[in-house]
Formats: structure tokens, sequence, C-alpha cells
């Protein structure tokens, strides 16, 4: 058994997006230290890891480690009804997930049902990457918005001091590059150079639900998968994409 309780609604919706925004099922474990998630996309082109510690709730009570499946769509569909200043209870109730959003003065509760989910998520790709990159996350996002007006694919290459972008289709092609000034790349460490090219409907969907003015720390190799994570607010999500290779 387990009780939850996060002081502000929102923020658990937040996170939750930024899941559902990749997966549409997963198990959630909770355990004394928080709550983790590993789940693969449906096309296993892409995989979400997710931590929020116990830290971040108001109220976190867990008499054994629990496994909670559900389907992610239908809980984000829930969290979107969110009002402001509401805090959030989470429990299990008879084989359901409970939720209650609990106002100044009012209170509503959903039920949700718990399923087995498809395939869980142990581990995490082991990739000895060559280049760790911070980036603003707004600047990216416009960067991500730039290159898919041109194309469905963008490629990443990354030097000593410098990281260039380009992507090519029918329409054109763009290419950039950025230099380690703070404005957009506020770091860059390579002990080797990298390029590798992936999908953009992925790419952006994976970056969307960054808060504004947070960073993001994406790291690259050629041709292996791409890692790239944020924070919102004490919860961490780290993501891996797979390269998109031409046959």
């Amino acid at each position: 058994m387990f009780e939850l309780k996060i002081d502000n609604a929102k923020y658990w919706r937040d996170c939750v997006e930024a899941i559902v925004n990749l997966v549409d099922e997963g198990s959630f474990n909770i355990t004394s230290e928080g709550i983790k998630l590993k789940a693969m996309d449906p096309s296993g082109i892409s995989m979400v890891s997710f931590f929020m510690p116990s830290k971040s709730f108001g109220k976190f009570t867990v008499d054994k480690d629990a496994s909670v499946g559900l389907n992610l769509d239908n809980l984000s569909k829930v969290l979107s009804r969110t009002r402001d200043n509401e805090a959030l209870s989470i429990k299990e109730n008879e084989g359901k997930l409970s939720l209650e959003f609990i106002g100044a003065n009012s209170r509503r509760r959903y039920k949700l049902p718990l399923i087995d989910v498809r395939k869980n998520v142990e581990k995490e790709p082991s990739v000895d990457f060559d280049v760790s990159v911070e980036v603003l996350g707004e600047p990216l996002k416009d960067i991500i918005k730039d290159a898919s007006l041109i194309s469905s694919y963008i490629s990443f290459k990354a030097a000593k001091d410098q990281m260039m972008i380009s992507a090519r289709g029918d329409s054109g092609e763009l290419e950039e590059s950025h230099e380690v000034d703070g404005n957009i790349v506020k770091k860059l460490t390579a002990k080797a150079n990298a390029d590798a090219v992936f999908n953009l409907e992925y790419l952006e969907n994976i970056i969307k639900a960054c808060p504004i003015g947070n960073q993001i720390n994406f790291s690259l190799k050629s041709n292996e998968p791409l890692k790239l994570s944020y924070n919102i607010g004490d919860a961490v999500l780290t993501y891996y994409l797979a390269p998109y290779m031409e046959s």
C-alpha cells in the first residue's frame, strides 16, 4: 500500500506529459526513494527513464515497494483537468489507482484501472559517449522547429568547441553552427568528434515538455543512440533515441 500527496497537482501533470509524449503505457515503481519509470515507445525507437524523489511530495508513505501499470494516455487526460491551486492525493484502492484532487473547498476523485504493461524495460542503453553538450532548452526547441521546415531528420555534429546542425529535404537545406558562448551552448566536452542523424518528430516530442529557462543535456557518439535529459523541478527525465540509419 502507498499514499502520496503532491501539494501542486500541476507539477505531476507536467511530469506525466513529458512521459506520455513518447509512450502510451508504463509501470511506475514506487519505493521509499521515490517513483521510477522506464518505458519504450511502441516502435522501439526511443526510451524514457523517469525518476521523481520522495522529497518532491508533501506526503510519501510506502508500506512496501509497489509497481503500478497504467494507460498513460488516460492518466494524462485526467491530469489535464487539474485546476489552479489544487493538491493531488494518489493511492491504490481496490485494485485501482485513486487520484483525488483537493481544492480549498472541493474534492473530486478519479479511479483508473491498473493494467499489465506489455513490456517492461529494466536497463538503459550502455554507450561510451564521445561528446556531452549542455544547451538552453528554448533555443534548442527553436532549432528543432527550424529543421522541421526542411526535413524529417536532423544531423548533429560536434567537435571540440563547436556544435553543427543540418537538415536536408526536397524543399531545401539548413545548416547552422554554434560555439560555446552561453547563449545557446553552455558547455561542450568532446574526447572525439561525433556525427549522427535523428528523427525530428521523436526529438520534438522528447523536448517539448522541458520547462522554460531549463537546460537540456545531451550526449553523442557517432551512429549511436542520443542520450538527452532535463529536469522538471526535482524530477529527472532521461531519454534515448536511436539514430537514423540509411538503408
